[in-house]
This record gives C-alpha cells, structure tokens and sequence, in this order.
C-alpha cells in the first residue's frame, strides 16, 4: 500500500498515511491516457477559425466581363475562389473539437495519474488547508515546506476562494476541488498536494 507525508500549513510535517490501492495503485496504461489527455485537450479547444465560402462573400453578383471576346477566360462572377478578393475553398469553419469520452475511461486514466505520481513520490497530504485571508506568503511558506522545486497542483474538499487568490501570484501553482480534478490536471503538475478532506472525498469518487 503507498503512503504519503502529511504536512501542516506552514509547511512542517507532521506524520504519513496510507492511500487507497484502488485510486493510487493502479498500473499506468498509457493507451488509455493518451487517449482520455488527448480529449481533454482538444476540448479546450475554441474552434473560432471561421473563412468565407463564395456564397458568403459580399459582392460578385454581376458578371464582371461579357462572355466572349475579349480573349481571357470567361467569368460568372468576381468572388470566384481562384480570383482575389474570392471565397475560399475547404476553409476551416467554426465547430466543436469535443470528443466522448466514457466516464469510466476519464475516472480510470486520473487514477492512472496519480498512481504514477504517488510510485514516484510526488502526492502528499496537507493536514488543513487555513487561508483566512487572500495572502501570498502562507502559500509560499508552505511550498517551501514540502519541497515544491516544480508546479504543484494543490487539490482542495471545496472551492476555497482564499487559497485561489493566495496562489494566485505563484506561477507553478494550481488550486481545484477533488470534484474537478482531471487526469490532465495531475499530469501538468510535477507534485500534487492533497487536502486530507479532499482526498477522502477523491477516494470515495475514484474508488
């Protein structure tokens, strides 16, 4: 069974505790991943590329030039694609880069995540999350603490506006809720660092 150190907020530790095999013992299977990281990444996706066909360019209704005589080649309209100023052909248009994903596939790739983090000794626990006010240094004390070199993804029981504002200024530091964590979440972060109510609550939804 993994285990993880438990820290106190400003940033000591304060003792370990054991983490559910069902959530973080599982062996990565990188098929699985890719394929789940890959959906979650193109639904960020916006799609507003957006080009005119020739029946959406302005103007172009009247012929430009008489059909015969005058020795170039004949033309219906001035909005044609190969002329200038024309529509263009097979242009991108807006759309949905969403893919489905079954639940089951995205829940089984988080905890294929955090299984890899928590091998490599990358989870830990933080005994209370005491953010009375929106202050950066608290954060930084305990970043200090658990030894934080790289980004850090700090996973909260609820939203927790202070700790959002106090990580606010920090660069390598992500705060979401055990609710909306994602396996791309845990894998753009070199440590994740779990609430102890917030990790229940992780166990009891990846379990």
């Amino acid at each position: 069974m993994a285990s993880a150190k438990v820290y106190k907020m400003d940033g000591s530790e304060s003792g370990t505790v054991d983490l559910n095999d069902s959530v973080f013992g599982h062996d990565v299977n990188t098929g699985l991943v890719h394929d789940v990281i890959k959906a979650l990444q193109n639904a960020k996706r916006q799609g507003n590329a957006e080009t005119k066909t020739r029946k959406e360019v302005a103007g172009g209704g009247a012929k430009p030039y008489r059909q015969k005589g005058t020795g170039s080649a004949r033309r219906g309209s001035s909005r044609e694609p190969h002329m200038r100023g024309g529509g263009v052909i097979f242009g991108p248009h807006r759309r949905s880069y969403r893919q489905n994903v079954p639940t089951a596939f995205r829940r089984k790739a988080l905890c294929c995540v955090l299984s890899d983090r928590a091998r490599g000794d990358r989870v830990d626990v933080l005994e209370t999350l005491d953010c009375p006010d929106p202050k950066t240094k608290p954060m930084i004390d305990l970043m200090s603490g658990v030894s934080a070199g790289g980004s850090t993804l700090l996973v909260t029981a609820e939203v927790n506006q202070n700790a959002v504002l106090s990580a606010r200024n920090l660069q390598k530091i992500s705060v979401i809720t055990a609710s909306d964590v994602n396996a791309l979440d845990v894998l753009s972060a070199n440590r994740v660092l779990i609430e102890r109510d917030a990790l229940a609550k992780l166990e009891a939804r990846l379990s």
